[in-house]
């Protein structure tokens, strides 16, 4: 896992102490920063979650260099993480697609990113939503 930027505050990503909150995404090629932050705060407001409580932001490696995504960790204090397709493919996630997995090596992104990146323990608080462009799910360990 390639991680970028830093959070403050006493919480940790990964398998670190604390309670971690993870948004995972995947999208289309093409998509900016501003879409997936559309999406990112939708599913967080039906979900009831603060963008405080969120400790990473996380994708397929190839999504992780953006300039948007960079902002969007950024200016929330959160860590972006970039994943590999074969990171993402070795977690199991509840609700795989074979379209995905041949466009990106594997059958999970959102799910599979919010899942690794709240740590070894961790559990889906919501499933992956699909938008036209982007998916997003949030675990938390």
């Amino acid at each position: 896992m390639i991680a970028v930027g830093s959070q403050s505050g006493d919480r940790q990503g990964g398998d670190g102490v604390g309670v971690v909150i993870a948004v995972g995404f995947g999208s289309r090629d093409g998509v900016g920063g501003e879409e997936i932050a559309a999406a990112v705060d939708q599913v967080l407001a039906e979900a009831g979650i603060s963008a405080g409580e969120v400790t990473v932001l996380a994708t397929v490696d190839r999504r992780s260099g953006a300039e948007g995504l960079r902002k969007i960790a950024d200016d929330r204090g959160w860590t972006l993480a970039g994943l590999t397709a074969a990171e993402l493919a070795a977690r199991e996630a509840p609700n795989a697609s074979e379209f995905v997995a041949h466009r990106v090596g594997t059958p999970s992104v959102a799910e599979s990113a919010a899942l690794i990146a709240a740590g070894s323990s961790s559990t889906l608080l919501v499933p992956k939503r699909i938008f036209p462009r982007v998916t997003v799910a949030v675990a938390r360990s």
